[in-house]
């Protein structure tokens, strides 16, 4: 490909077809390995090589051989990284004022830009390129990670010595000012890994967190290369790997969008997810869709706690060593130091497994720690594979879990953080089936895993006073809940069989039932938490799918319930499983039938399920009063007869007599001439609409 267009380069103006074709004959064959199987690692090096030769020879054709200048990759290409349509950022470093050289750069940019390079490029003399790198981190960063590609080289590492952290952003700010960089780009994403339409470079646990952790070590320890890290003691080998194979999945995955959608794409959209799916041969159809996504958010999960971990045991270890003070004993096994909770004794969970079910107990117990120290966090990974059968059917093992679910606070960031230190997956087996598995449509915005937490929160926040008017009849009713561990438990089990096959209800149960029987719970108490998993869909059906004012219906499902306190506890899990689903498509409307079929059905349940009125005694009692009213208002009782004899009995059975009355007005207007249409507006809070 160089070879023929090398023939072109003595001719000028240079020929613009054979440049064009030289890059779209690499972007074919690079297309080809990718499809073909080959490793991604090298083809995205390899196209950095083949722009690095193209940009050589073009910076020959338009600068003089005397020019004091230089041409440098920054960014992702002075890593030597490109992706099919990735831009090309490039710095023109100029000795003196870049206008001196402006005749022959501009012609240059335009050339790249002519010949179809996505060219990002700035130009800068030596003294603003330092000044605007002293000013701007992200300047820094860039220039960080330059190298040289053509012209005066002295002039490049000039500068990079010039910007290096002996002159400017030593570490401790340089560190600072990224992790609050960082802070903002998993704020935009509400700091999830599991966004239903990733984007695989910004989102939490995406190629930025990788890139993050390379900045602030190279930045430090002057480290070229991740696996430098490792020399620095900043890594172990098993984070080495990780962090490799999670950047050669993010890579293959943006590679192969790149090459779908014919341009820069980061986002994972649903348009692409089957495609990428079936050329990475998981298949086409919708489960092979979802198993390639959970590949992915599993992956980033994991990238996303390294990230966590690592840049904690940088700001701890390195920047804030003799800072941090002296450790506070909590008991035999942890002490705090620094406002965050550590390991007494690096052995500890060697010694003691079940310390990793403690310490998240010790943490609710402790709310004025703010976390985990690193080290600990590290000690967690390096022994979580000690939670295992043995320790499951350990009964202190079991008493701490329970006891977890029974503490007044902190139950939401316990099982977040066990989750994010993987140990809730290794204590219940099941969690780990459903972690990071999606459901391919647009009803369910959030993975199971993150769904059945979300759950679990806003089960939690129904119980906090400062979050009342969210839901205050749930706030009223959860004060009543004599054991709110049973309401939690279903809540994590009401969807953990999903992505088995079959009816996810069913298969829950015999998983809820199981853990509950271990966990020495009573008989009743197993079965209530058993019947809410079976029936967590029930309550949202009827309210939504049937009529709740047919008495009928309500008796019913006054049936199916059966008692007040499973009625309560069924009412709480529907609207926090519900909100928990997809927040955009829960309103008030939903709130006040959900609220009216709780309230109607207690009341029917208060009667008693064996005296259910008769049909016909409802129908005469509410003709009956309805016809005092009118014919108090001194309506003749023929014209009522009449403008009722065309009126259904599910009419009378499901309408009160004031609404009968108001009606029946209505259609003795104007002699109730048919086809006339009258509209009546008014509040209806209870419902939340007009």
């Amino acid at each position: 490909m160089l070879r023929e267009l090398d023939t072109h380069l003595g001719e000028t103006p240079p020929p613009l077809p054979p440049w064009k074709q030289a890059i779209a004959a690499a972007t074919e064959h690079l297309a080809e390995r990718f499809r073909a199987g080959d490793e991604v690692v090298d083809l995205v090096h390899a196209r950095a090589q083949f722009v690095d030769a193209l940009l050589a020879r073009a910076w020959r054709l338009h600068l003089p051989a005397d020019a004091e200048a230089a041409l440098v990759a920054v960014g992702g290409y002075g890593r030597g990284e490109l992706h099919p349509a990735s831009d090309v950022d490039v710095l023109i470093l100029t000795a003196g004022e870049p206008e001196a050289l402006a005749a022959h750069l501009e012609p240059l940019v335009m050339f790249l830009w002519d010949i179809g390079l996505e060219i990002g490029h700035s130009v800068r003399s030596l003294a603003q390129c330092v000044e605007e790198a002293r000013a701007d981190v992200t300047v820094v960063t860039n220039v960080m990670e330059s190298r040289h590609l053509a012209g005066l080289e002295r002039l490049t590492r000039e500068m990079q010595a010039l910007t290096g952290p002996q002159h400017i952003w030593p570490s401790e700010p340089y560190f600072s000012a990224k992790l609050a960089e960082q802070r903002k780009r998993h704020e935009a994403a509400d700091f999830s890994t599991q966004d239903l339409e990733p984007n695989i470079k910004n989102n939490p646990g995406g190629l930025r967190d990788i890139q993050m952790i390379g900045w602030v070590a190279k930045r430090h320890f002057g480290a070229t290369r991740l696996s430098h890290l490792k020399d620095h003691g900043f890594l172990t080998e098993e984070e080495y790997q990780a962090l490799k194979a999670g950047e050669r999945l993010l890579w293959r995955i943006r590679f192969g969008l790149h090459l779908v959608a014919g341009r820069r794409e980061d986002r994972l959209l649903f348009e692409h997810q089957r495609t990428l799916a079936e050329l990475f041969g998981y298949g086409s159809d919708n489960p092979a869709i979802e198993r390639f996504m959970q590949d992915y958010y599993r992956t980033a999960m994991e990238l996303f706690r390294l990230n966590e971990m690592l840049l904690q045991h940088f700001q701890e270890a390195i920047l804030q060593h003799n800072r941090l003070g002296e450790p506070v004993p909590i008991n035999r096994r942890f002490q705090a130091r620094g406002g965050y909770l550590e390991v007494s004794n690096p052995a500890i969970f060697a010694r003691s497994p079940l310390a990793m079910l403690e310490l998240f107990l010790v943490l609710q117990q402790h709310p004025e720690l703010e976390g985990v120290r690193a080290s600990t966090v590290r000690a967690i990974r390096a022994h979580r594979h000690l939670v295992d059968d043995r320790l499951r059917a350990d009964i202190r093992a079991r008493s701490l879990f329970m006891e977890i679910l029974r503490q007044p606070q902190g139950i939401t960031h316990a099982l977040r953080r066990m989750h994010r230190y993987g140990i809730l997956a290794r204590y219940l087996p099941a969690f780990r089936k459903i972690t990071g598995l999606m459901q391919f449509d647009l009803f369910h915005i959030y993975t199971v895993d993150e769904h059945i937490l979300m759950v679990v929160r806003n089960l939690r926040r129904f119980t906090l006073p400062q979050h009342a008017e969210e839901c205050p009849l749930c706030h009223e009713l959860i004060q009543q809940i004599p054991k709110l561990e049973l309401l939690y438990l279903a809540g994590l089990f009401h969807d953990i069989a999903k992505g088995r096959g079959g009816d996810h209800s069913e298969l829950g149960v015999a998983d809820a039932r199981s853990f509950c029987q271990d966990h020495g719970l009573s008989r009743y108490d197993t079965e209530l938490v058993a019947w809410l998993v079976r029936q967590h869909l029930l309550m949202s059906y009827t309210a939504q799918r049937k009529d709740i004012d047919d008495p009928a219906v309500i008796a019913d499902f006054a049936a199916q319930v059966g008692s007040v306190e499973r009625l309560t506890y069924l009412y709480l899990l529907t609207v926090a499983d519900m909100r928990g689903t997809n927040p955009e498509l829960w309103n008030a409307w939903k709130g006040a039938l959900l609220n009216r079929l709780y309230r109607r059905t207690r009341e029917a349940l208060a009667a008693g399920l064996d005296n259910a009125e008769d049909e016909n005694a409802r129908i005469q009692a509410v003709q009956e009063a309805a016809r005092r009213k009118l014919l108090a208002e001194g309506h003749a009782e023929e014209a009522i007869r009449l403008a009722w004899i065309n009126l259904s009995t599910d009419y009378f059975l499901q309408t009160p007599p004031e609404a009968v009355v108001w009606h029946t007005r209505l259609l003795l207007q104007d002699g109730g001439r048919p086809g006339h249409i009258q509209v009546h507006l008014r509040d209806d809070p209870e419902r939340g609409c007009t």
